[in-house]
C-alpha cells in the first residue's frame, strides 16, 4: 500500500483555505478538499478527526491570526500614520490578490450558517477590524463617534469592494476602496 503524501502544516491550511474561500463551507466537499491538499480522505480524517468542521475552524483561526498580525497590527501600533496605513493596505492587497479573491470570513458565514459554529469567531474578527480602523481614525484626528463610524465604513468599503470586484470580474473596485481608506480615516478640515 502506498504511503500517503506528506504536506507541511502551513501549506495544508493554505490549500484548505483556498477551497473554503472559493466555494464556502457548504460547497466544500471532502473530494474537493482531498484534491486540493493531495491527501486521501483517510489522511484528512487522520489529521482532522473532527472532519470538515475542524478543517474550516483551523483555516478560520489561521486567517484571523494573519489579520491580527498584518492588518490590526499596523493600524494599532505606534509610528507614522501614513506608513502604517500603507502597510495595512499592501497586506490587504496581497491576501485578496488585488481583489480577485473573496473574503474567507464572508464565505464561511453563509446565511445558513448565521448561527453556526463559526459565527462567534467571525463576529469577533470583524469587530477587531472595526476597532483597529477606529483606533487609527482616532489617532488621525477623528473624535470618538466619528472614528467609530470611519472604522465601520472602512471595513464596509473593503468587504463591499471584494464582492463587487468578484461580481464584475474587475479588480478596480477593490483598488479604489483601498485608495479611499486614506480619505475615510483621515478627517478633512473641520470634520474632526
Amino acid at each position: 500500500m502506498a504511503r500517503p503524501a506528506s504536506i507541511e502544516e502551513e501549506e495544508l491550511i493554505a490549500r484548505l483555505s483556498s477551497v473554503f474561500r472559493d466555494v464556502g463551507y457548504e460547497g466544500a466537499s471532502l473530494a474537493m478538499l482531498s484534491e486540493a491538499t493531495g491527501l486521501q480522505r483517510a489522511s484528512l480524517y487522520h489529521r482532522f478527526p473532527g472532519g470538515k468542521q475542524q478543517m474550516a475552524t483551523e483555516v478560520l483561526t489561521s486567517a484571523i491570526e494573519w489579520t491580527r498580525i498584518n492588518v490590526v497590527g499596523p493600524l494599532t501600533r505606534e509610528g507614522d500614520l501614513s506608513k502604517r496605513l500603507a502597510e495595512a493596505r499592501a497586506n490587504l492587497r496581497e491576501i485578496y490578490d488585488s481583489g480577485s479573491k473573496s473574503c474567507l470570513l464572508n464565505m464561511l458565514m453563509a446565511p445558513r450558517n448565521l448561527g453556526g459554529p463559526f459565527a462567534p469567531a467571525i463576529k469577533t474578527a470583524f469587530g477587531a477590524l472595526i476597532d483597529a480602523f477606529a483606533h487609527f481614525a482616532r489617532e488621525a484626528g477623528h473624535r470618538d463617534g466619528a472614528a467609530r463610524k470611519a472604522g465601520r465604513r472602512a471595513l464596509t468599503l473593503i468587504q463591499g469592494s471584494l464582492v463587487l470586484s468578484r461580481g464584475l470580474q474587475d479588480p478596480r473596485p477593490f483598488r479604489e476602496a483601498l485608495n479611499a481608506l486614506e480619505a475615510e480615516l483621515f478627517p478633512q478640515r473641520g470634520e474632526a
